[in-house]
């Protein structure tokens, strides 16, 4: 009896020792496993310095069940696991992990000792095993150099300090309670993040809205930082894209979540918190429905089965209501039919893979499918005949709302047709002996002429089709689209194509007009589904045929941003082109800022618009596949939705107007206030014409007031500052030249009273100064010295400091200002309007507006954009 309670004694003293945990190091011929360390520190054996972070063997689950521990390091406070080693092959909580001079092994148990996971052959013996502040797990030789990090080795998290390299990818998870590794991955590309769903890509971090595109270097790695999320190159000096969040020292983690998105959280002392999530719309996700399942994104009932399909709730897969067709599909032609979708369904991968064949018809496309084994089902495209393939795996299908959107894209399941019972053996030998003899007559004879038949009707269909293309090309001259089928040209992305009555029914033949340019006219309208859209009436366009109006229609309908009024389609008769567009249902900037009938914007409803407006701008200069220059940024182009969301129009128009209509484009609709320098020098033309345009517009949101305007001498400068400013040309008759009023103040530190005096006092210096230096550097003379939009959308968020203005740079406004004063009065004297820089004349009579600084010749400005 005391021989046994000694050894008990012995056995309690040897797992007291063998349970004490270690700090930041511990050392070859080590063992660790969960048991050991259970009672102290439940299952973790070495924490960081400052206990941060904690490594061990570790169950996801709150059971501790017997067979699912993983080699981990995690969080400790908020305990969110970073990284893992054995994630697809878990171990026994006797399982465990052995440090050796040649690395590190994570044993099953003890007692097949077979090895599940290990560390690579390494180049020198290990002294060491570090576990850092950071959360970084380190082998270390004599010498203390690297042999070994998990950071070079990332699961499905990465935190601050970590670099997802070039080509590294996060994979999530199963389940969250099952860290295997599941479908989803988040990888870093040489242009963005992509998150693919078995390597098929279904999003890109550059299509959230609260990423901003900075650069179009390639991309080296991605990064967490305390003040959010970016994509660097350059070895590190410059944002690819990046995405501010608050400032925090917190816990920050960037996760491949296992549902499916892409999430950065932070520890904010007692839970984490989500604050950066994507995709926004679950339906996005590849299989958040299941297989074949339809996403609606309704809180009532999300997923769905497409019509002619049910839920098969074990496998979570949609099937086939009849019982005689079943999935899988065999790869027997004759064995296959197909299921058609219908409209308004759509599918992730349409979205980021290329046709594999255009021009074709449905039946070709569909029999490319039936001979590919690998295929599952078709998606067609009926304008540009476009065919897309599903193949390997089907995730879930997406329910667009209006189907308008979607209209022109079609889906169909292939599936096996069963075979029929087959009739016994000794039925078969009867079969012949029923068959009737006339049949055996008859039906060679109608064959013969039903062949004759077909010959016949083939024959005048070739001849029809000789005529009308002889007819067209009799009637389509060079220059006009003539009234072909547009659908003729297979391009790819084409937005819908509507049909010239349905505009007119919708417009009620044009009777509403709500608004006019260079372009044409704006029409308001209402589709049959009471949809209101904006149709827009362009004449004189600058295309010279149908292929290539398509291409470019194509690029515009395709361009998704949330600061960007969405092309919802198109129709062309002759030479008058339409375009449909979303309604906006509070117009123009131009209108709500100037016409003095509304509310007063507030401060932060025009800081509102002008993020908005920068972020739009930067998407179309770095942010498309194509690089798209806007050419006309001004107060008519921006227009506001619900909440003065502001939205850039007429992107990417200047290509569809003729050389012709140019010339009004810059003389008629009231640009030249906006037009950068160069336009006027005749240099290149890049995007930072935009820039300055846009730093314009800014001035006028912050004052309330255009640019260039008479102004009441009680918002004009004092007398005394009259004597001493450069801005106040004229000013016995209250003329202003904002911009160089603008230029004084700042060199005064005097923002507030450049600031609309309707706001009254509910704005503070500081507020205003922050808009008006970034004005400023936007509106330098030298377009190198003003910055990217996305610099600027930077300095509106906080991410970048704020721009100096370079006043060497900015005298040229000085000049504008003396020849807008001068011409101005001269036309005040002649009685013309007192916004000269809107609405100037063509006539030998305008006087002194033909040598305004303002004033740029039509034939400067009718050049390529």
């Amino acid at each position: 009896m005391r021989s046994t309670f000694l050894l008990l004694l012995l056995l309690r003293l040897f797992v007291s020792v063998s349970c004490a945990y270690f700090t930041e190091f511990v050392y070859p011929n080590f063992t660790a496993s969960n048991l050991r360390f259970i009672s102290s520190s439940k299952g973790a054996f070495l924490f960081s310095r400052n206990s941060i972070y904690k490594a061990g063997l570790f169950s996801p689950g709150s059971d501790d069940s017997s067979f699912d521990f993983y080699f981990s390091v995690v969080h400790v406070d908020s305990g969110s696991t970073i990284w893992s080693s054995n994630r697809d092959s878990p171990v026994s909580n006797s399982g465990t992990m052995n440090l050796t001079p040649r690395g590190i092994s994570v044993i099953e148990d003890g007692k097949s000792q077979k090895p599940v996971w290990s560390t690579p052959v390494l180049s020198s013996p290990v002294y060491s095993l570090r576990l850092t502040d950071s959360g970084n797990l380190l082998l270390l030789d004599h010498l203390n150099v690297s042999l070994w990090e998990s950071f070079q080795f990332p699961t499905d998290s990465i935190v601050v300090g970590q670099r997802l390299m070039l080509g590294m990818s996060l994979s999530g998870s199963v389940l969250e309670s099952n860290i295997s590794t599941g479908d989803y991955k988040f990888l870093v590309s040489e242009s963005d993040g992509l998150m693919q769903w078995k390597e098929q890509n279904y999003w890109k971090l550059r299509m959230h809205t609260r990423a901003n595109v900075d650069s179009n270097f390639p991309v080296e790695y991605l990064t967490v930082t305390s003040s959010g999320l970016a994509l660097m190159g350059r070895n590190g000096t410059v944002v690819i894209i990046r995405v501010a969040l608050p400032p925090s020292s917190d816990f920050r983690v960037a996760k491949m979540d296992w549902s499916g998105k892409f999430i950065v959280s932070r520890f904010n002392g007692t839970h984490m918190v989500t604050e950066f999530s994507g995709p926004l719309d679950s339906c996005q996700i590849p299989f958040v429905c299941g297989k074949l399942g339809l996403c609606s994104a309704s809180e009532n009932q999300p997923c769905s089965c497409p019509d002619e399909l049910r839920l098969d709730a074990d496998e979570r897969v949609c099937v086939p209501v009849s019982n005689s067709l079943s999935l899988p599909v065999s790869c027997e032609a004759s064995n296959i039919t197909y299921l058609e979708l219908g409209l308004g369904v759509s599918y992730f991968s349409t979205h980021f893979t290329d046709p594999v064949e255009h021009g074709l018809e449905l039946p070709a496309c569909h029999d490319l499918c039936s001979k590919n084994c690998s295929c599952l089902g078709v998606f067609y495209e009926n304008t540009s005949r476009s065919c897309y393939l599903v193949k390997d795996s089907f995730g879930s299908l997406s329910l667009v709302r209006n189907s308008k959107d979607n209209h022109d894209l079609r889906g169909y399941v292939k599936l096996s047709i069963k075979k029929p019972n087959v009739q016994s053996p000794g039925n078969n030998n009867n079969r012949g002996s029923g068959f009737p003899l006339i049949a055996l007559v008859l039906l060679p004879c109608s064959g013969f002429f039903l062949l004759i038949a077909l010959g016949f009707l083939w024959c005048r269909r070739c001849a029809v089709m000789r005529y009308s293309s002889i007819r067209e090309k009799q009637v389509t001259r060079p220059g006009s689209f003539g009234s072909g089928d547009l659908g003729s040209f297979h391009i790819p992305g084409l937005p819908q194509k509507f049909e010239f009555e349905e505009l007119e029914t919708a417009t009620e033949n044009f009777k509403m007009q709500i608004g006019s340019g260079g372009f044409g006219a704006v029409y308001k309208g209402t589709l049959p589904d009471e949809t209101l859209v904006a149709v827009k009436k362009i004449t004189n366009h600058g295309l010279h045929g149908r292929q290539e109006f398509c291409t470019e229609i194509a690029i515009i309908g395709n361009i998704r941003h949330t600061n960007l009024v969405k092309l919802r389609g198109f129709c062309a008769r002759g030479r008058q082109l339409l375009l449909v567009y979303e309604y906006m249902n509070h117009g123009s900037l131009e209108k709500t800022l100037f016409s003095g009938n509304g509310p007063v914007l507030e401060w932060q409803e025009r800081f509102d618009i002008a993020l908005g407006t920068a972020r739009g701008l930067a998407y179309l200069h770095s942010g498309c596949d194509q690089k798209i220059i806007h050419c006309d940024v001004k107060p008519e182009n921006i227009l506001l939705h619900d909440h003065f969301q502001p939205k850039l129009s007429d992107f990417g128009l200047s290509k569809l107007l003729s050389q012709e209509e140019s010339s009004l484009f810059t003389t008629m609709r009231g640009t030249r206030g906006y037009l950068a320098p160069e336009w006027i020098t005749n240099a290149a033309i890049s995007e930072k014409a935009d820039v300055y345009s846009y730093g314009m517009v800014l001035l006028e949101l912050v004052s309330g007031r255009k640019n260039c305007s008479f102004r009441s001498r009680s918002n004009s400068v004092t007398e005394e500052n009259n004597q001493n400013s450069s801005s106040t040309m004229a000013t016995s008759s209250g003329l202003v030249y904002f911009p160089l009023y603008a230029l004084d103040m700042h060199e005064q530190g005097r923002y507030l009273e450049l600031a609309d005096p309707r706001l009254e006092g509910r704005v503070t210096n500081q507020e205003v100064g922050k808009l008006v230096r970034i004005a400023l550097c936007c509106v330098h003379e030298e377009p190198t010295l003003r910055p990217t939009m996305a610099a600027v959308v930077g300095m509106f968020e906080g991410s970048i400091p704020l721009g100096n203005p370079r006043m060497e740079s900015l005298n040229f406004l000085r000049f504008f200002g003396l020849r807008f004063a001068e011409s101005s009065m001269v036309e005040g004297q002649n009685g013309e309007s007192e916004n000269m820089g809107f609405h100037q004349r063509e006539s030998s009579n305008s006087g002194g507006s033909r040598h305004s600084a303002s004033y740029v010749a039509s034939q400067e400005v009718s050049g390529p954009r």
